[in-house]
């Protein structure tokens, strides 16, 4: 049945040729080698109309699938009761299903909202969960604290928070300044740990003029077990209104200053261990320990 003529001499001989090849069930790569046409835009312009045999067509891995996800669908499945039935990407169950009707809502608006919103609220407990796990996992590692531990956090913890000496303003004394109990606690832990007589110490609430003062006043002074003598006359802030703010509520209560008084010594003491953790950080360290 091979061209006895010029290649590709007489496209409509070649077109009969190349359709009966088809109908009688030959490949493209068939009909390419009993008719020496290596033109692919030729061969497929020859065959056009002519749908492929069926033993060409390769058998596709997720043909069950699609046959299932359309199945399910016109039972009224959704997109979500499909994928995790069968296990497919939702992207491939759209691309299936999406000429079939659609099933009906078998929902409320409220309904549906208020399933969405049980779902959301439980993923919430579980991340509350994760981050309570993972802060006292933290916490337990840390243990005690030697007094070399000590030492060092106090004075980067003043570097961080508390009053520095400037060269062009020379204010060598000690000031620290805090919200957080935490970090009052430490601070007094440390100046404990240094000697530093509690008599020397003067507290001054700073607040703002619209929070319970009088509460925040006895919260600190409990706090830092202090008499009222110690406590200088409360700072007030006065409110801005173009301010909005955020610290407000019972949880509020300001800031506490610390003050030592005759803390020049101390202060040179608090600089001098900081250039000296300075220097010892940028020298190579060991990994921690597991």
């Amino acid at each position: 049945m091979a061209q006895t003529s010029g290649p590709y001499a007489d496209l409509e001989t070649l077109r009969e040729q190349a359709v009966a090849l088809r109908r009688a069930g030959h490949s493209l790569r068939q009909i390419r080698d009993e008719l020496k046409i290596f033109n692919n835009d030729l061969l497929n312009h020859l065959v056009k109309g002519e749908p492929p045999p069926a033993w060409t067509k390769r058998p596709r891995a997720k043909d069950d699938l699609r046959a299932q996800a359309r199945a399910l669908r016109l039972q009224g499945w959704t997109y979500d009761q499909i994928e995790t039935e069968l296990g497919c990407s939702r992207s491939s169950i759209s691309l299936w299903v999406r000429d079939l009707p659609k099933p009906e809502r078998r929902r409320t608006p409220e309904e549906a909202s208020a399933i969405a919103r049980k779902g959301w609220e439980e993923k919430l407990r579980l991340r509350d969960e994760e981050r309570r796990h993972t802060k006292e996992e933290a916490k337990r590692a840390v243990g005690g604290l030697s007094a070399r531990e000590l030492f060092l956090l106090g004075v980067g913890l003043y570097w961080a928070e508390g009053g520095k000496d400037k060269p062009y303003a020379r204010r060598e004394n000690v000031c620290f300044v805090n919200s957080d109990p935490g970090m009052i606690e430490v601070f007094l832990a440390w100046l404990d740990l240094l000697e530093v007589e509690r008599s020397r110490l003067r507290f001054t609430v700073m607040i703002h003029e619209t929070a319970d003062i009088a509460a925040a006043e006895r919260y600190w002074a409990e706090l830092v077990g202090a008499s009222p003598d110690s406590f200088n006359k409360t700072t007030i802030k006065r409110h801005n209104p173009k301010t909005v703010r955020k610290n407000t509520g019972d949880g509020y209560r300001g800031c506490l200053v610390i003050k030592v008084l005759r803390g020049a010594d101390l202060y040179r003491r608090i600089e001098g261990s900081w250039y000296g953790i300075v220097l010892g950080a940028t020298q190579p360290i060991g990994k921690m320990s597991d």
